[in-house]
């Protein structure tokens, strides 16, 4: 398949290279039929209401309805989204998708009052109930998850008032967002062509990849201009978000915001904690590699803007997407007959929609649900990096696939906290395989460059905004007021330590923290790190063959939610409560650091 030059309308790409819908609802009108009987299930559900404490016969059948109803949107949802996603100039999809969207959010509202109606029953009641009926024993994990906070749950009043304030206690969250996507106006700067070209967030990003080191500079100096403009507004709107957190997880009866954040993946605070500590023991690691960035650039300073240019040149590797389908089976064959079968059927059942056309969603995803396939949309051109990105698509879907193929529909999804292992892990496994299979020391340089920039950029870089948000939340549970000044002073610190005397302490980057909305969104950070060094660990274990490596980590993309976080990947073989599995990721991170540069030597650079 040559690389796509002019993009072709939605009914001109070769329907081999489209996902089939079509498994899902033969018709628009069968799907029709499917929403309308969706609709009927949610109103029907409310009358269930004041029911659960009438006995295990009433519990059971509010318990199966409910999720009956969730489980009815769920193909209606995502054939809508995905039919709209393909071309998003279609008003008819379009329309679909919304009907979809505002069904699922009647489906909320119906089902409302069930969570805080099962925590109004007894212990001993439940237990009761569970032993009187054994249709009932499915589902006693999915009830011990709704269960494990009892005692954080206020009275009924207290969490409907909580409830009704929602919008005024996170306002601040959203007056970040509007300003920081909508209001502010960034000024128009250097392209890489010595065009004019209107900075925004994502050309930015594009500008700190540019090899002209002008172009970054007055990119990365413009951009933090405006934030430093209005640091005091960033700070106000951050400090409200850190005291919503905090205020919230002490009238709940929990230590910390951080307690009540991991609480509810039911993720220990040790968890966090390990994280951070190890991650800065080996910060000596992060400051080699920028050493050796600083040496590669040939520059007398290396700044902030410096670190996302590439630094071995453009990649000598491209492939088509046949050909990237023949790279994956190969790459991926140390994870067994068994997941190979899943990505013959994602590559020879139209799992994937891979050509970009007129009106598709940009990007790439992996989208599904029970009854439905595991899809993959992607824009395909022919490149590494889009090897890379099938592979972790792929992840995501087989994880998906097994989850499903293998659990009832309670417990047949996972946490956000294991959702990027499988995708990361197959990551792991193509760069082995492409270091193993690449002779040529350049493509072989991008390889390990390509590792290590991911490895600084979600290990590093997102443990660095972990300990920064915990720092944010502590300081303000002291009573210690958030000021612009106070947040960027010890930004900058954490910075520093963080890629240490190789970089330069540029004043910009200070005002960072006012531009990353991440912030807002209550120790969610940390996973990406977590994950990735849990990934790290298990394409470890499984290329080394270790004892049975490779059937714990089957047995992790099996599990779905049927036990809780931690214990998944306790059974896969990685115990995220002690810190061995970050070690092991370090330890991969330097050997892949010493060969990068061994390689750059006999580059002669």
């Amino acid at each position: 398949m040559s690389e796509v030059k002019s993009l072709p309308k939605r009914e001109e790409v070769s329907k081999e290279l489209t996902w089939d819908l079509t498994v899902i609802f033969k018709s628009d009108q069968e799907w029709e039929n499917a929403i309308k009987d969706a609709e009927n299930k949610v109103q029907k559900i409310s009358s269930l209401q004041g029911t659960l404490a009438n006995g295990a016969e009433d519990f059971f059948e509010a318990l199966e309805s409910i999720l009956d109803v969730y489980r009815s949107l769920g193909s209606v949802y995502v054939y809508s989204h995905l039919k709209n996603d393909q071309d998003t100039s279609n008003g008819t999809y379009q329309a679909m998708n919304d009907r979809a969207r505002l069904l699922a959010t009647k489906a909320g509202e119906a089902t409302s009052w069930f969570e805080p109606e099962l925590l109004s029953l007894s212990e001993d009641k439940l237990k009761g109930y569970f032993e009187e009926k054994k249709e009932l024993t499915i589902y006693k994990h999915y009830i011990d998850q709704l269960t494990a906070n009892r005692e954080h749950v206020l009275s009924a009043e207290m969490e409907a008032l909580l409830a009704g304030a929602s919008d005024i206690l996170t306002a601040s969250s959203q007056t970040f967002s509007v300003l920081n996507n909508a209001d502010l106006t960034f000024p128009k700067v250097k392209g890489e062509h010595g065009e004019e070209v209107q900075l925004s967030h994502g050309m930015y990003g594009q500008l700190l990849e540019s090899t002209n080191r002008e172009v970054r500079e007055e990119a990365f100096q413009k951009m933090y201009e405006i934030y430093e403009g209005l640091k005091n507004t960033f700070a106000s709107t951050l400090s409200a978000n850190v005291k919503n957190h905090n205020y919230q997880a002490s009238v709940h009866k929990f230590n910390s915001a951080r307690e009540r954040a991991l609480s509810a993946n039911h993720i220990p605070e040790s968890v966090h904690e390990t994280l951070v500590d190890v991650v800065n023991e080996h910060l000596p690691l992060l400051h080699r590699y920028m050493e050796l960035r600083k040496k590669i650039l040939n520059v007398s300073e290396l700044h902030m803007y410096d670190l996302y240019t590439p630094i071995t040149g453009e990649a000598s590797l491209k492939y088509t997407y046949d050909e990237a389908k023949k790279e994956t089976l190969k790459g991926l064959a140390p994870l067994g007959s068994e997941y190979k079968n899943v990505l013959e059927k994602a590559f020879n059942h139209r799992w994937i929609d891979v050509i970009e056309n007129k009106g598709k969603r940009s990007g790439a995803y992996s989208s599904g649900d029970y009854d439905t396939n595991p899809y993959i949309l992607l824009n395909w051109h022919d490149s590494l990096n889009h090897l890379y990105t099938l592979v972790h698509e792929l992840g995501h879907s087989a994880h998906s696939y097994f989850t499903r193929d293998n659990q009832p529909f309670v417990y047949g999804d996972y946490s956000i906290f294991l959702a990027e292992i499988a995708s990361t892990t197959n990551e792991n496994i193509l760069t082995d395989y492409l270091l193993k299979t690449t002779e040529d020391p350049k493509a072989r340089a991008y390889v390990l460059n390509h590792y290590l920039d991911g490895f600084k950029g979600t290990v590093f870089r997102q443990t660095q905004f972990a300990e920064f948000e915990h720092f944010m939340h502590e300081e303000a549970a002291k009573g210690i007021p958030l000021t612009a000044d106070y947040l960027s002073k010890n930004y900058a610190e954490i910075n520093s330590k963080y890629y240490g005397k190789a970089v330069e302490n540029d004043t910009e980057i200070q005002h960072e923290w006012a531009r990353i909305p991440h912030f807002y969104y209550n120790y969610y950070v940390y996973q990406y790190s977590t994950g990735f060094c849990a990934a790290t660990a298990l394409a470890d274990n499984i290329l080394n063959e270790e004892d049975d490596a490779l059937e714990k980590y089957l047995n992790y993309l099996k599990a779905g939610s049927s036990d809780f976080p931690i214990e998944v990947m306790k059974k896969a073989g990685v115990d995220m409560t002690n810190k061995d599995y970050i070690v092991k990721a370090m330890k991969v991170f330097e050997a892949r650091l010493n060969e990068f540069e061994d390689t750059l030597k006999d580059l002669n650079l």
